[in-house]
């Protein structure tokens, strides 16, 4: 098999995936209404009680919408992640997913550049919230946003193999809004997104841990380095080993032979 049928699987597959973007209108505006609201609301009511701080990794003083900005940003990333596996239930029900896995292409391929697609069309909407952002007083260095591209990319990734990997599961199309909020909020309030962790561990020991070991936590800070131009070399490594490993369970919970998908 030649490399353009890789090509034209990889772009059949991301051009499935900006269509159904686009005819869900409702879908990009509840990925923007959803971060605003906790931008503009959340951070309002707690500035009087945090007041001004100094908060890694800008190691001067900041107002705590700069600190939660990149972990909304991570929160766009989870839902979108979220949206792309229930279209993989919805998939697997009407037996369109079937029909892509019995293409001659590797199973692992086709995962792949579904995430790679899902991930690709969350990018443009953290940008879109990064701009509201601006006039919240989130305005990063320009090269920032340039290095957070890839970041997010790889991200998305992450969140969209977890995704992928937990709705192999689901038998039922009811039954995911369910269980994902099992996931979706644990992961986004257990993690540095709205606190720093010395924060955490002055609270409790345990909080600390959980939110220490959470993936979504290490995607976060590398969001929030990458923005303003630093580099997070701790945050980068578990992010690549997530990514790794969650394609791998991914795939591996896809197989047909097994019958972890039925």
């Amino acid at each position: 098999m030649n490399i353009s049928a890789w090509w034209q699987a990889f772009f059949g597959i991301l051009k499935r995936e900006l269509l159904r973007f686009v005819h869900q209108r409702t879908r990009f505006i509840s990925s923007l209404v959803r971060p605003f609201i906790w931008l503009a609301v959340f951070a309002a009511g707690f500035r009087a009680a945090l007041g001004i701080s100094i908060i890694e990794p800008y190691d001067t003083y900041i107002t705590y919408q700069v600190y939660i900005a990149p972990g909304l940003v991570a929160m766009v990333l989870l839902f979108n992640a979220m949206q792309s596996s229930l279209s993989m239930v919805y998939d697997r029900e009407m037996g369109s997913m079937r029909v892509l896995l019995m293409s001659p292409l590797p199973r692992w391929y086709l995962l792949l550049c579904k995430l790679t697609a899902s991930a690709l069309v969350s990018i443009p909407q953290a940008y879109a919230f990064l701009a509201i952002a601006w006039w919240f007083d989130v305005q990063p260095p320009a090269i920032g946003y340039l290095w957070l591209a890839p970041v997010l990319l790889v991200c998305g990734m992450v969140l969209g193999a977890l995704g992928l990997f937990i709705s192999s599961f689901i038998k039922q199309l009811e039954n995911f809004a369910g269980v994902m909020n099992f996931v979706i909020f644990p992961m986004f309030f257990l993690s540095s997104a709205l606190y720093p962790l010395w924060r955490m561990l002055e609270s409790s020991d345990w909080l600390y841990w959980l939110c220490s070991v959470n993936p979504f936590t290490f995607c976060v800070e590398l969001i929030r380095f990458s923005l303003y131009n630093q580099w997070n070399g701790e945050a980068a490594t578990v992010v690549t080993g997530c990514l790794i490993g969650f394609i791998a369970l991914a795939v591996w919970a896809f197989d047909p032979q097994r019958g972890a998908s039925r």
